[in-house]
């Protein structure tokens, strides 16, 4: 290691008010002639001065050759080096230069970090990566920016149409969103564990082997995990699908709308043709069609619709429509498959869940109605 200083001739006295001097011997030769010696100044607990000497051991001798001497900046400077030697890599030939006010911020300021980031970022990018605790960092910022998108789709018509020009349709933006995001699934649809049968995609064909073979694919096709997997099927519309009919069917009760019956429909119809096609379970094949040992079963195989949003429930004022909410409510528990969950439930999930990775253990907001 080297570090040059430019001395000051100015040096301190022993006998200045208010100045702790500490002496430490650093060498002292063979013979016991000579030594290095380190004296260091504080004033209020802070380093004035760093001086090494050479002098010899014999304490009498008048002769004493000063090696370096450093003011109070210099220590400062000379001191943030030595503790900077923990993060110098040892390995390799290559010089490693280091920068005093670069130093100087990483020890003192709060923003430091962001400006060694900018200056090397694939560097610092490398070195996350191959940290198994930053990168549970990364996934937290990923999951946070993931739960702030569903978020914006959700509440911002102009973003979602937009989306939805750009997928092909709205049930596209939510396909794509959540085949990015499967986590947001795999915790918020079941009390088990799911994730995606196929890493790839989540959308997988389940019966039949023609391209136009009615009930053939399946947005999602999830398992769950344990010692023994079962597959679950879902179906993914999109949160602007209405949940009921436009108009009252009888005083106090509103029917289902025609999309949510045909979604629970479908539904039904794949799941059928699913057992009828793969049978009692899935097995998974390698490349030349072997099986590969992974298998996942179809016991009454759960399923899941993920349609609409609950504030279509919700009055003018912001208060519940009871008859709604309940003729929604009485539909879907007694449905025995699918599942119905809206896009908010999902949401308010993904967000507790995320929440509490940061350590958050209070409930989840909920919206302020007038009772």
């Amino acid at each position: 290691m080297s570090k040059v200083f430019d001395e000051l001739p100015t040096t301190l006295d022993r006998d200045t008010p208010g100045i702790d001097w500490e002496d430490m011997v650093i060498s002292t030769t063979p013979g016991g002639r000579k030594q290095i010696k380190l004296q260091v100044a504080r004033e209020a607990g802070q380093i004035r001065e760093i001086q090494i000497q050479k002098v010899p051991a014999d304490p009498t001798a008048e002769r004493m050759d000063v090696l370096l001497n450093l003011n109070r900046e210099q220590s400062a400077r000379l001191i943030e080096l030595v503790r900077s030697l923990d993060y110098i890599p040892a390995d390799g030939s290559k010089t490693v230069r280091l920068d005093d006010d670069l130093i100087r911020q990483l020890f003192t300021d709060s923003e430091a970090l962001e400006q060694l980031y900018s200056q090397d970022p694939e560097r610092v990018r490398t070195l996350i990566e191959t940290d198994a605790s930053a990168s549970d960092v990364l996934a937290l910022a990923h999951r946070q920016a993931a739960v702030s998108e569903f978020r914006h789709l959700l509440d911002d018509d102009d973003a979602f149409a937009e989306a939805s020009r750009e997928c092909g349709g709205p049930e596209g933006v939510w396909q794509k969103f959540l085949e990015n995001n499967p986590w947001i699934l795999g915790i918020s649809l079941s009390g088990q564990l799911l994730t995606s049968w196929d890493d790839g995609r989540l959308e997988q064909t389940v019966a039949g082997f023609r391209l136009d073979a009615a009930g053939k694919r399946v947005d999602a096709l999830l398992r769950t995990n344990g010692q023994i997997s079962s597959l679950v099927f879902a179906e993914i519309k999109h949160h602007k699908t209405p949940l009921l009919q436009s108009k009252p069917y009888r005083s106090a009760c509103w029917g289902p709308s025609t999309e949510l019956a045909g979604g629970a429909a479908q539904a039904q119809t794949t799941v059928d043709r699913a057992l009828n096609d793969l049978g009692e379970r899935l097995v998974a094949k390698d490349e030349s069609g072997a099986e590969s040992g992974d298998q996942a079963f179809l016991v009454r195989p759960r399923s899941f619709l993920i349609v609409g949003h609950l504030r279509e429930l919700v009055g003018p004022s912001g208060g519940v429509n009871t008859d709604k909410y309940r003729s929604f409510e009485l539909y879907r528990r007694h449905l025995l498959q699918p599942e119905v969950l809206t896009f908010d439930e999902l949401l308010a999930r993904a967000e507790w869940h995320v929440s509490l990775s940061h350590g958050d253990n209070s409930e989840p907001q909920q919206p302020e109605w007038d009772w």
